[in-house]
This record gives C-alpha cells, sequence and structure tokens, in this order.
C-alpha cells in the first residue's frame, strides 16, 4: 500500500463498506465507507466522480477504482441499508459440530437427524427477509412463539463461476459481511424444509458493513449477545464444511453470481440449546459480531408494531419512469397535476404573467433567447414548464400523454401559481397545446402568441409520419430522426448561415429522452379532432416563418380568418424553429403585441 492508503490519488482503504439513504441526494443510495470507531461515513465514488449507489458496482469495479467523495457525514444523519440486497441468501445448517449437536437433540431438527451432516444443509431465505443494522425485527405474532437468533458470518461472492473446485474456491469470494439467521423455530420443524422458518419478513438483519476478504485475516471469530449476555462464540476454523467446500457444493450444478450471499451456519449457543429454551421477545436487543465487521445490532419490536417490509415492497414499482435521472432522483421537480415536472419562474413575481409552451423536441429553455432579447424578466412573471417527458420533466410508463393532458398540466400550473389573465407563447406542437387551454380555461388566457401552429386537425399523413417517429425513436434514439428533423424544419438560409441556430436544434433535440420524445409524437398523432378555434376569445398573435413546412402562411392565414382579430407575421427566410433561427425577427413581432 503506497503511504496514505492512495495509489494515483486513489483511495485504497476505505473498504468498511456500507449502504445508505442519501438526505441531501433525495435520499438516493449510495455507498460509503464506515468508520466503525467515530460512527462517521465517508461517500465515495467511482474514480471517474460518479457516485457508488450499492454493493454490486463495488464488486464490479474493484477497491482500486474507488476514491472518497466529499465531506464525512454522521452514520446518525442516514437511513442504514442492508449492504447488499435483492436476491435470496443461500444458507447453510448445521454447519459447526456443537450447534449440529444441540440442533439434532433440540426437537427443532427436521432434516437428517444426525450429529454430523454428511453434506452441506442449504436451504435459502427470502430476499424480503433482509433488513438493516439497526431495524426493528417484526415478531410475527400468531406466526411463531419461538423466535431465534444464529449469528453468522455472510461470505459475498465475487465472481461468476460453475463447478469451482475447492482449490479455487477462494477466488470467487469477494468479502464478508454479518448475519443473524432469525429463524420461527416450530415452523423451521413443521414444514420440514427450513424455508418457510427462516424467511419471515425482517428475519435477515445484515450488516452494518461488507469487507473485502483481502482486508480480513483468515479467521474469522463470530460471537453473538443477546441483551448484553454471550451466547455464541466461535470461529470460521470451526465450520464443519468449509468456505472453499461450500463454493464447491453451491457452483456444482449452478453458476454462482457476484453479490450472491452464502450464511455459513452459527455456532452453539442458539435460543433453544439454553437450560431451559430461551427464546426471544420483544424489547430484546441481539448483537452479533464478527472479526473486522464491527457489530450487528437489531431490536426485536413489540407485536403491535408495524411490519416495515410491507411498506418497503408497497412503495417499490416496476413500471419504470423515464427522463427521471436527468434530475438526479427529482431533484428541483414540482409536484403539478398529480406528477413530477420541471418548472421554474422568473422576473417580477408582481408583473404580468406569461406561459410559455414548447412543442415537440423542445424544452422550456426553447424561450430563453426570446426572454433575453425582449427584456422580459424587468417586468414579466415568466412560468416556464417543460412538459411531460420532455426537458426535465419525467414521464411514467403507466402515463398517457396527449394535447389535451398537457393542457391540463398547464391549467393545473396556473391553479398552483394562481395565474388568471394570461399571455400565452407557445410553439409547434405546443400551440395546439395553448389552443385547448385556452378553449378550456378562457379566464386564464388574455392574449395568444402562436409561433408556427400546426394544422388541426392534423392530417393522416403527419399522424402517420408523427407514429412512425416514434417507433424510429423507440428503436434507434433520438439521433435516427434528427437529421430528418433538422433537414425539413430548418430553412435554406439558417442551414448556410447559422451554423448555431443549427446547433441549437440539434443539441434541442438530442437532449430529450428517446421515450418522452415518442409519447410527444404519439400526442400529436392523437390530434386528430379540429379545435373550434372559433370560440377563442383571446387577442391572437401568429408567427411563422416563410419556409416553415409544419405551419406554411397560408395555414396562418386561414387561422386568422377563424380567431377574430388574429394577426400573422410572417419572418422571410425562416423554417419551423423561428427563435433559433431568428430571434430578432420574433422579438420585433412581439414586442408592441406585448403592450
Amino acid at each position: 500500500m503506497a503511504p496514505n492508503g492512495h495509489i494515483n490519488g486513489v483511495s485504497t482503504d476505505l473498504t468498511n463498506y456500507v449502504a445508505y439513504l442519501d438526505p441531501k441526494a433525495l435520499n438516493q443510495p449510495r455507498i460509503g465507507h464506515l468508520n466503525l470507531e467515530t460512527s462517521s461515513i465517508q461517500p465515495l465514488s467511482f474514480a471517474s466522480g460518479t457516485p457508488l449507489t450499492d454493493l454490486y458496482q463495488v464488486i464490479e469495479i474493484g477497491d482500486s477504482q474507488i476514491k472518497p467523495a466529499g465531506e464525512s457525514i454522521q452514520l446518525s444523519s442516514v437511513e442504514l441499508q442492508a449492504p447488499i440486497s435483492g436476491r435470496d441468501i443461500l444458507a447453510v445448517g448445521k454447519n459447526y459440530f456443537e450447534h449440529a449437536i444441540e440442533f439434532n437433540s433440540s426437537g427443532y431438527d427436521s432434516s437428517d437427524k444426525t450429529d454430523q451432516p454428511t453434506h452441506p444443509v442449504i436451504f435459502t431465505k427470502r430476499t424480503t427477509s433482509i433488513i438493516a443494522h439497526g431495524e426493528p425485527i417484526y415478531p410475527h405474532p400468531g406466526f411463531t412463539d419461538t423466535v431465534d437468533y444464529e449469528g453468522e458470518i455472510g461470505v459475498i461472492i465475487g465472481k461468476s463461476g460453475f463447478k469451482i473446485g475447492e482449490a479455487e474456491a477462494m477466488s470467487h469470494v469477494w468479502g464478508y459481511t454479518i448475519i443473524n439467521d432469525m429463524t420461527a423455530r416450530e415452523r423451521q420443524r413443521d414444514h420440514k424444509q427450513f424455508y418457510i422458518g427462516k424467511s419471515p419478513d425482517t428475519f435477515c438483519p445484515m450488516g452494518p458493513i461488507a469487507v473485502p476478504a483481502s482486508k480480513l485475516p483468515k479467521t474469522l471469530r463470530v460471537q453473538t449477545k443477546v441483551n448484553g449476555e454471550k451466547r455464541q462464540d466461535s470461529t470460521t476454523d470451526d465450520l464443519i464444511f468449509s468456505i472453499p467446500f461450500l463454493v464447491k457444493t453451491l457452483s456444482a450444478g449452478q453458476t454462482i453470481q457476484p453479490g450472491d450471499v452464502i450464511a455459513t451456519g452459527t455456532p452453539a449457543g442458539v435460543g433453544f440449546g439454553q437450560k431451559p429454551p430461551i427464546f426471544l421477545k420483544p424489547g430484546d436487543v441481539v448483537e452479533v459480531s464478527v472479526t473486522g465487521l464491527g457489530t450487528l445490532k437489531n431490536t426485536i419490536a413489540e407485536p403491535s408494531a408495524r411490519n416495515q417490509t410491507l411498506s418497503r415492497i408497497t412503495n417499490y414499482s416496476h413500471i419504470p419512469i423515464s427522463n427521471f435521472n436527468k434530475s438526479c432522483g427529482g431533484a428541483g421537480l414540482t409536484s403539478i397535476n398529480s406528477k413530477q415536472l420541471y418548472y421554474r419562474h422568473a422576473g417580477v413575481p408582481t408583473g404580468d404573467p406569461i406561459i410559455f409552451i414548447h412543442g415537440l423536441g423542445g424544452s422550456s429553455e426553447l424561450y430563453t433567447p426570446l426572454i433575453s432579447s425582449l427584456g422580459l424578466e424587468r417586468n414579466h412573471c415568466l412560468h416556464l414548464l417543460d412538459l411531460e417527458g420532455h426537458g426535465l420533466s419525467p414521464t411514467s410508463a403507466a402515463s398517457s400523454v396527449s394535447i389535451s393532458s398537457y393542457a391540463s398540466d398547464f391549467h393545473a400550473l396556473a391553479r398552483k401559481a394562481k395565474i388568471s389573465g394570461a399571455t400565452v407563447v407557445a410553439h409547434s406542437m405546443g400551440c395546439l397545446v395553448a389552443l385547448t387551454l385556452a378553449l378550456k380555461a378562457p379566464e386564464l388566457v388574455s392574449k395568444l402568441v402562436l409561433l408556427g401552429p400546426p394544422p388541426t386537425p392534423l392530417p393522416e399523413a403527419g399522424q402517420a409520419g408523427s407514429i412512425a417517429r416514434a417507433t424510429a425513436v423507440r428503436a434507434s434514439g433520438i439521433a435516427a430522426v434528427v437529421d430528418a428533423v433538422v433537414a425539413a424544419g430548418t430553412s435554406a438560409k439558417s442551414k448556410t448561415d447559422n451554423p448555431i441556430g443549427i446547433a441549437a436544434v440539434r443539441m434541442s433535440l438530442l437532449s430529450q429522452d428517446p421515450e418522452g420524445y415518442a409519447k410527444g409524437c404519439t400526442a400529436l398523432a392523437g390530434a386528430s379532432e379540429p379545435l373550434p378555434v372559433a370560440q377563442i376569445k383571446a387577442r391572437t398573435l401568429i408567427v411563422t416563418g416563410d419556409e416553415d413546412k409544419v405551419s406554411p402562411p397560408q395555414l396562418c392565414d386561414k387561422y386568422s380568418t377563424e380567431i377574430k382579430g388574429a394577426e400573422v407575421h410572417v419572418l422571410p427566410q425562416v423554417g419551423h424553429w423561428h427563435i433559433f433561427e431568428d430571434v430578432k425577427g420574433v422579438s420585433d413581432a412581439m414586442a408592441s403585441f406585448l403592450q
């Protein structure tokens, strides 16, 4: 080891790996190093700086590619997690000679009724039984009256393998953790196989840390105390079946994987081994200590306590949420219309309100050049919201989006922010959202600025094209459509003379989440019914480009005949991305209208 435990600036000794939820990052999962003496956690990251989020990453990347990240935090300030979870625990019964004897004579042994088994007794503990150091153990009233402890050493596999020989078995071991193999003894007995008695919720406390085998001595001592009284004390030298033999046995017919955990068995001294037997009761404190791994401490909860496993499982969902990671787990998002969306407001709180609605493939940042050009932040209250699935707004796979749902989100925003009599500025597909909003809530919209409004209803060819684009993006990503969108959506002059504008369009598109963009395409394709735009009461300005293929001047003139008093302004040598192509032209067209 290099001086100070670093090699090329990367830490090599921060290996008391602890899993926790970071309160400073919306309780996202993190991995750190737990100083057992000071009860402080040093957050850890990949050498690249990316935070570590689970032990599986630690196992795969290796200690040499991990470094400290940020200031230390107190253990008491975070919610601790089990070092590793997500899979059933592979467990071994009757693996210490004296325990095998006490178990065989206890009346609870439903296995082979011998003092020393000829083959390892293998069972599993369900993943839902795993809890962290410090979490209460639910006593399961009505299910068991024989709650018992078993202090054990947990072996964590670091390398996959099949038919592994004893000689090479330890090369497949990453490290160790502590496990309390809690057991409902009568269920273990009555069901013959151990699974039912071993797998009740909260019956697998694990932790507090996991440590690589290379950082620990070859022989490990395990001790268990109940309410401060020592009940178990033995070492790995006393195992009937050694760790290499267990690895050999478990891999003989199945592939073991990195992150698999093997509970290696418990020494003599469990509750039923006391004379008379002593089972755990509410308030009892069980502490399991292992060399170099600290102490795993848990308390038996009251019978009236809540089973926290149920809450944990209930809150978990397999339904994917797209575009969520951009916000680092939801940072900066606002609850609007029962959704988490990205919303920001700027300008003067008492100024006249302006709501900005971007289009397909855009975000609220589309309007930054326009806001700056017109100086809107000096005298208006500006409300900017990213459409669901666009910009920084996530979208759930369970959420079906449409022009109407987008409009409902803006209506909910207006209620939340207490907006009325607003100017609504919209671009492209956002114009259909703005028109729907103005029809639904006319009191909300006093003025409309429509930048390149698509036709309503969308022609069948346009609907089919949007569906095809959604399919392409879902299959191959945004890059599959960006060239075609830019080519069709910008003017000849922009392509030759405005490289920054073209780059802005490309960046806007390429920054989109593919699923959010695809859902936007299907929302646009669903605009198959005509909007009764003749009912629009708001004063309306329509801006388009003379090369805008989505919203050609003829279409905008048609809108102006249907919307009473609507004005049309056509920008020369501009396509569909008006602000990026000619922000001054858009500003000039809007300046007097906004007064």
